[in-house]
């Protein structure tokens, strides 16, 4: 696993590169602040490098707070990593800035040519809410303005780019607005925001959307805290099923993956068709622990969901 002495880590992505080289991407934030739920405000994107998944070497941060005035200028938060058509490398994030106290959140782009050095792609954010389907800040009905997590991969049919979003939509019961909202692009650059993948379904919010295929069947993984869920509150981590890699996503038929310590977790590939889950360790007898899992061996069979695979179970943890 990854363990900084003197940082947490938490929410994490993951890319490899053309030499088969693992990227991780993280959030982390100095354990001087004692205070883990401070960690939010002070967060940045932490790099690190590993050959196996399990062993993970520190390098430079990837991404930290532009300096201000920006719309970043406070915390940068998750995102994910892709490599495009060119050949460069492209990290979305989520930043929130000091003139709305962290409260609205946006995305914005870093572009690489080694995956180590990142630069912003120009001073603004690139993916904004749209009031036309989704909610702005309201701190009447919710306590900030959700639009993070980016998550990107490449059309299905080969016509560019889809970004999934960690969103609300604009009507419906405070408690209940979280969808999965969406974004198209034709160049990794260029983003135009459409409506939601999915309807509320009794979830505040749907954290860290992700899209794979797991034995042929198009999954959504997301998580939420139990506090933000009219669901069954014993669960955090949920995978819902659709007809392709943009759904729709059936949310209300969402089955929980049970982890009694996992939140935030990314499904990886193997080498051999087969996944793993890594997120980070949240609280251990009440107390944050924050640090990564060595990688989780998963599988989909529809009778039973996203389980752990007892034929790898133990190789590895």
């Amino acid at each position: 696993m990854l363990r900084l002495p003197d940082h947490w880590v938490w929410d994490s992505w993951y890319a490899r590169d053309d030499n088969g080289l693992w990227h991780v991407f993280f959030l982390r934030a100095s354990r001087a602040l004692h205070d883990p739920h401070r960690r939010h405000r002070r967060a940045t994107i932490g790099h690190a490098v590993s050959t196996d998944l399990h062993s993970w070497r520190l390098v430079a941060d990837a991404v930290v707070p532009a300096d201000a005035p920006s719309w970043d200028d406070l915390a940068t938060w998750t995102g994910c990593t892709v490599q495009g058509p060119d050949g460069r490398w492209y990290l979305f994030y989520t930043g929130v800035g000091r003139a709305e106290d962290g409260l609205v959140q946006r995305i914005g782009l870093a572009v690489s040519d080694d995956l180590t050095t990142w630069h912003r792609h120009g001073t603004e954010p690139i993916v904004q809410a749209d009031p036309t389907w989704y909610e702005l800040l309201d701190k009447e009905l919710w306590y900030e303005q959700a639009w993070r997590d980016p998550w990107v991969f490449p059309d299905p049919d080969g016509n560019g780019w889809h970004m999934l979003i960690t969103a609300r939509a604009n009507t419906g019961p405070a408690n209940s607005r979280g969808v999965v909202g969406h974004a198209t692009s034709p160049d990794l650059v260029t983003w135009t925001v459409g409506p939601p993948l999915s309807t509320p379904a009794g979830f505040g919010h749907l954290e860290v959307p992700q899209v794979a295929v797991l034995d042929g069947q198009p999954l959504l993984l997301f998580s939420t805290e139990a506090t933000k869920s009219a669901r069954r509150e014993d669960h955090r981590i949920w995978v819902a099923t659709g007809e392709t890699t943009l759904g729709p996503w059936d949310i209300a038929s969402a089955q929980p993956f049970a982890h009694p310590h996992l939140y935030a977790p990314r499904l990886v590939p193997g080498p051999a068709d087969d996944w793993s889950l890594i997120g980070f360790l949240d609280h251990v007898d009440e107390t944050f622990v924050g640090e990564l899992t060595d990688p989780i061996p998963v599988r989909y069979q529809a009778a039973t969901g996203l389980t752990v695979d007892p034929a790898r179970a133990g190789v590895g943890q």
